[in-house]
């Protein structure tokens, strides 16, 4: 029987369910509270911090010998910019850190934190990027005069040709809000201080352990030896935690110095002002179309606004060289010219957040598809299916390989789901009652699972990637695998026992799962960018296969076979075609203490595998149905649909509950949250008063349809599918409110689309009709 393709429930979930799970917080009792002091102005030069005597309390000048953070990317286009841990000379956003306190407990460290006063010479602040790329702009870090830290251009030579032999060139600006990835828990750590060998143990919510623990030392300048770094229960990350912020710096800072365990848990106000951000995008794009509405080529001006610093170890190139690389999606086109630029401003970091820059991508495309298909009078569906890739290998303009996919399939298998006909038709009985409904579609692909190949190409003086596993059975039949990727909510645990179970011939639950420690796995990335079950479960695949060799070669000497007529399965290992059999525990245990029967196969069952994939292609499409109240603005969901491609599914309820996580955050993306800087640099989002995320009245049922394409691109036969429902909602979702606001002629072109802004295009819409 195989365990792979099973819903089976998550081996993580009892404890998390019945309140045992261990989060930060819960490691902070008997350590002292660290409170952090924050800039309350987004530019400016420090006059003085004056501090309360006798206290605690740290600033910059208290930290000779720790190094900034300064990310690299060996790129001739990219300016290296250095983040202090405590801002020293001038502050470059509203609420970086200005100093550090420490008391006994938490209410002591904010009392104190109030006493602790900064004068700052406050100056013009520059918050948006058209702002940092006007003439004559003031530069925010003195060596980037320009303001852009990075920058990326191509351009294919028929790309004239293409745009003069158009039929149509449709012509777009649009824009994306800035969001925070906004995590249950927040950020939060506990150092802990070992008085007898002087090594500290951090423990931190974050997706990263191993980089971080490099990146920490590296800053501090103390052997990694003398640092250990353990993510317990993570409490959702969504790529907010996987950057060195200076907080974590701190911690181990403090520990060392007072030799005592200091804690300091971010509060919702905090995560806001301070953690890092994602979205802030601007793209002016424009289409080249043939007459029967073929894609001939694309030029585009791409701009990310990546705030004041860069985050370690992605850099602030991962949105605007993502966007560059993958614009196309999953379209077919010969021509291609983009220039993108990330631009620096006062304001906070931006890091990746699921989906990075895709959900714009995404957008961006298929407000395309839908304008030139009104353009050019073509169905909207069509159009799409003449330009989306139907074969494979594919290989984009940028270079990127496309690998098996089912792009046109899983258009055709929303249209099904949803009943594009039988909605039209009540479609137009809904308007002549005044409602309006409207549908809209989504298609994309989702690259993941890639490794070292594709952040060298980027030119990352730290490459991510490969995944290392140790994979061992022990005397009594179980196994346990340490994983160098560390989850933070998936239920990858229980989706690698599968995979585990599956080579070794045992059940799930026999398989123990062991991560997020830097003193207990091997070095690892971590968990991001939908690698986990390819990447991961690649490495742990091929591991565990190499043990399973060895359980055969025990097994066959002990029951006198070939080791090739040797298969281990439901707990035991059999000779095909007898029926002789052993039990597995009474295989492992010969191993152990009878090794030197078996010398060709030699003692104990431990392996380690690697593995570092060029990536693969998840495809899918939404499909929407909304309805507009064009009094409010206010748009409702009343339908939507997934057909979604992940190769083989691990298990199914684990790919579905990752489907309807993203959804939910594409929605929030496509109608609600948005960051706001006033025009001084301050921001005015810093509460759940304020950032509106979708609550559960807001998020509809989500309905999927699986499909699965076979791809030689990963060895588990399995894609990524963390991200894909967070980069195809937002545009389908806008899609659909578009065509509901049809009759007004309305066009959205940004997102969140929120209620104040669908009133202002309807009235503007309305003057135009009424002059």
């Amino acid at each position: 029987m195989s365990w792979i393709g099973r819903s089976l429930p998550r081996l993580e979930d009892p404890s998390l369910l019945m309140g045992r799970g261990r989060y930060v917080a819960d490691l902070a009792r008997g350590a002292a509270s660290v409170k952090f002091v924050r800039s309350p102005v987004a530019a400016g030069r420090i006059l003085s911090i004056d501090v309360p005597e006798g206290e605690l309390v740290f600033t910059a000048a208290d930290l000779a010998g720790v190094k900034p953070i300064c990310p690299i990317l060996h790129r001739p286009d990219y300016i290296a910019v250095e983040q202090p841990i405590l801002a020293k000379d001038r502050v470059m956003f509203c609420g970086q850190a200005l100093a550090v306190v420490v008391a006994d407990d938490q209410s002591l460290a904010e009392d104190l934190a109030e006493q602790v006063f900064a004068d700052i010479d406050a100056e013009d602040a520059i918050v948006d990027m058209d702002m940092a790329l006007a003439e004559g702009a003031t530069a925010v870090h003195a060596h980037a005069p320009g303001n852009v830290l990075v920058e990326g251009a191509m351009r294919s030579p028929g790309l004239d040709a293409a745009f003069t032999d158009a039929a149509e060139i449709i012509s777009l600006d649009l824009r994306s809000g800035r969001q925070s990835a906004m995590p249950l828990e927040g950020r939060g750590g506990v150092a802990q201080y070992d008085r007898i060998s002087g090594r500290v143990t951090l423990y931190a919510s974050v997706q990263m352990p191993h980089m971080l623990r490099t990146g920490l030392a590296d800053v501090l300048q103390m052997p990694e030896a003398d640092l250990r770094v353990v993510a317990p229960d993570v409490g959702g990350g969504f790529g907010q935690k996987m950057s060195l912020f200076p907080e974590y710096v701190v911690l181990v800072w403090l520990a060392r110095k007072l030799e005592r365990d200091v804690a300091w848990i971010e509060d919702r106000r905090e995560n806001f002002l301070a953690s890092s951000h994602s979205r802030d995008q601007s793209f002016r794009v424009r289409g080249a179309f043939a007459k029967d509405g073929t894609l001939l080529g694309i030029d585009a001006d791409l701009k990310s606004n990546v705030g004041a610093f860069s985050c370690y170890p992605v850099t602030c190139g991962v949105e605007p060289l993502m966007a560059l690389a993958e614009l196309p999606g999953p379209y077919k086109l010969a021509e291609y010219g983009v220039r993108s630029r990330g631009v620096t401003t006062n304001t906070g970091m931006m890091a990746p957040y699921r989906g990075v820059s895709r959900p714009m991508l995404t957008l961006t495309m298929e407000r395309m598809m839908d304008v030139a298909a009104k353009r050019l009078g073509i169905d909207p569906i069509e159009i799409r299916r003449r330009n989306l890739i139907d074969t494979f290998p594919h290989r984009s303009p940028t270079g990127l390989v496309y690998d098996e996919g089912s792009y046109k399939e899983a258009m055709d298998r929303a249209v099904e789901a949803i009943d594009l006909t039988g909605f039209r038709a009540r479609q137009r009985e809904a308007r002549a009652a005044g409602r309006y409904l409207g549908i809209g579609f989504s298609v994309f692909s989702e690259r993941t699972g890639y490794g070292t190949p594709a952040y060298a190409a980027r030119g990352m003086n730290i490459v991510p990637g490969y995944e290392i596993v140790s994979c061992a059975m022990d005397p009594s039949g179980f196994v346990e695998a340490r994983i160098g990727s560390s989850p933070h909510g998936q239920g990858l645990k229980t989706a690698l026992a599968q995979l585990i179970a599956d080579e070794l011939g045992v059940e799930p639950a026999m398989v123990k799962v062991i991560s997020g420690d830097t003193d207990a796995t091997p070095y690892g990335w971590g968990t991001f960018a939908s690698r986990s079950m390819v990447i991961a479960g690649g490495a742990c695949k091929l591991a565990a296969g190499k043990v399973a060799t060895r359980l055969r070669s025990v097994a066959a000497v002990m029951m006198q076979a070939d080791a090739d007529h040797v298969v281990l399965e439901d707990g035991l290992a059999r000779v095909t075609g007898t029926n002789q059999s052993l039990p597995i525990p009474e295989v492992a245990r010969a191993s152990y203490h009878q090794s030197h029967r078996f010398p060709q196969a030699g003692p104990g069952l431990i392996e380690n595998a690697t593995y570092d994939p060029g990536g693969t292609f998840s495809n899918a499409c939404h499909a929407c149905i909304v309805e507009v109240d064009i009094e409010t603005g206010g748009v409702k969901i009343e339908r939507f649909v997934v057909a979604e491609d992940a190769g083989v599914l691990i298990n199914p309820m684990i790919v579905d509950g990752q489907i309807h996580g993203g959804v939910a955050q594409g929605i929030a993306n496509a109608l609600f949250e948005e960051l706001i800087y006033d025009e001084t640099g301050n921001l005015l989002t810093v509460s759940l008063a304020d950032y509106l995320p979708p609550t559960i009245a807001e998020v509809p049922k989500i309905e999927i349809e699986h499909l699965v394409t076979l791809s030689d691109a990963t060895i588990t036969k399995a894609k990524g599918v963390g991200e894909g429902g967070a980069i195809g909602a937002p545009a389908a979702i806008i899609n659909a409110t578009v065509d509901a606001l049809s009759p007004f002629g309305v066009e959205i072109f940004q997102m969140p689309a929120t209620p104040q802004h669908i009133r202002k295009l309807i009235r503007e819409a309305e003057r135009k009709v009424h002059g």
